[in-house]
């Protein structure tokens, strides 16, 4: 009962972002968005995913960034979707769709799965 997942906690993300970074190599400053639950071409989930996009975005363009993090004033951004799970096809056309419209923005966009398989070792 305790280990259960809160759901409220996992569907309302929309104004959270995970982390923010300074890539001193590409001098690009890197907003890291985390999708840890398997895609289910719903399309809650989609909105969902466009809906955070979209806060992401407007914390670069709108100067939010700039105000909270004055370092990292006009450096170009990136934003980062790190999944747990390969995104399914409508994910993926929802993904070059907003890839399309944040380079005219001229902010990137990197999808990283990361597949992550459960461990039963233990140390």
């Amino acid at each position: 009962m305790e280990n259960e997942p809160d759901t409220s906690e996992v569907k309302d993300r929309t104004g959270v972002i995970d982390v923010i970074a300074h890539d001193a190599r590409a001098n690009q400053v890197i907003l890291v968005m985390n999708e840890p639950n398997e895609w289910d071409s719903s399309d809650d989930q989609l909105l969902a995913l466009q809906e955070r996009f979209n806060a992401y975005v407007s914390f670069v363009l709108d100067g939010e960034m700039a105000e909270a993090h004055p370092e990292l004033a006009g450096k170009p951004a990136r934003i980062e979707l790190r999944c747990a799970h390969m995104p399914d096809t409508r994910a993926l056309e929802l993904l070059g769709l907003i890839h399309d419209q944040l380079a005219f923005q001229e902010i990137k966009l990197e999808v990283v799965v990361r597949n992550q398989e459960p461990t039963t070792k233990s140390e």
